[in-house]
């Protein structure tokens, strides 16, 4: 299953999305960025939850607010904000699910739930934050579903709680075909688990990339303001100012390890591609 956003756009008030990505078969997607750059809503859009103000968002090639019921089915969603009454009990969502998909697993639910120690004779509301949020990922993992779309699934977790709910969607990715949109601003769950990135701010994508590229290529370049002035520029995909001269991102560490031995560069991990890019408003060095 193909999921494309194809420049889909949403204003609220002073805020435009204008958001171009596309998920494919078999990976994991990640959309990073700070609160409030666009990931929910962007995610609304695809679910039909919100209405577009221009550009196509499409499933399969058809039209996301056209989907049938069957293609939603396989379709399994986390949304930050959402979740089970909290007077509910296990084996009550049990029957919603059941209700809601005929392809729901109710055994292997039940066994899920026995699995990651949520009690099944407690009211939701007596859960703790990871138990609530195990349960809503074994949900989204019940009914069959070829596409997981995540919305912030570990955020306010602590480092046990995501990395169980971590292990439990790469099991779900040992299935061909399986794919996962996610967003998260914990860098660390999504080197470790998503194929590739989108990364937005103000609405907009800045950057796009393989996990794996930026693991291996990118590198931040640490240089007095002298240093900074004799370096070759056009491999620079921004620099900020600091304290001891500059720090510059670039996606060519090797270039620079080559051609510039006497200068300090760091491998770059996802938190620092966030924040440089951000903090130098996206703006690549000419």
């Amino acid at each position: 299953m193909v999921i494309q956003l194809e420049n889909a756009k949403k204003k609220y008030g002073n805020f435009e999305l204008d958001c171009s990505l596309k998920l494919e078969p078999g990976c994991v997607t990640g959309l990073i960025g700070r609160n409030g750059a666009g990931k929910s809503t962007a995610f609304k859009l695809i679910l039909g939850l919100i209405h577009g103000d221009g550009g196509a968002i499409t499933i399969d090639g058809k039209n996301a607010s056209d989907l049938d019921s069957d293609t939603k089915r396989k379709l399994g969603v986390v949304l930050a904000e959402s979740g089970f009454s909290g007077y509910l009990k296990i084996k009550d969502v049990a029957k919603i699910l059941k209700a809601a998909y005929p392809s729901f697993k109710e055994d292997d639910f039940m066994s899920q739930c026995e699995k990651q120690r949520l009690p099944k004779d407690k009211q939701i509301k007596e859960f703790s934050t990871g138990m609530k949020a195990k349960l809503k990922i074994l949900a989204a993992l019940s009914h069959d579903a070829e596409v997981l779309i995540l919305d912030e699934p570990t955020a306010g977790l602590d480092v046990i709680a995501r990395e169980e709910i971590l292990d439990m969607l790469r099991e779900y990715m040992k299935k061909e075909d399986n794919s996962i949109l996610i967003s998260s601003h914990i860098a660390s769950d999504l080197e470790g688990l998503c194929d590739d990135v989108y990364m937005i701010e103000n609405g907009r994508i800045l950057l796009h990339e393989e996990t794996g590229v930026i693991l291996d290529e990118y590198g931040v370049l640490k240089v007095t303001g002298e240093q900074y002035g004799k370096l070759e520029k056009e491999y620079l995909l921004c620099a900020k100012e600091e304290s001891y001269g500059y720090a510059c991102l670039t996606a060519q560490k090797a270039f620079y390890r080559e051609n510039y031995p006497d200068i300090t560069i760091e491998k770059a991990g996802i938190d620092q591609v966030i924040t440089l890019m951000i903090s130098a408003n996206g703006k690549k060095e000419a």
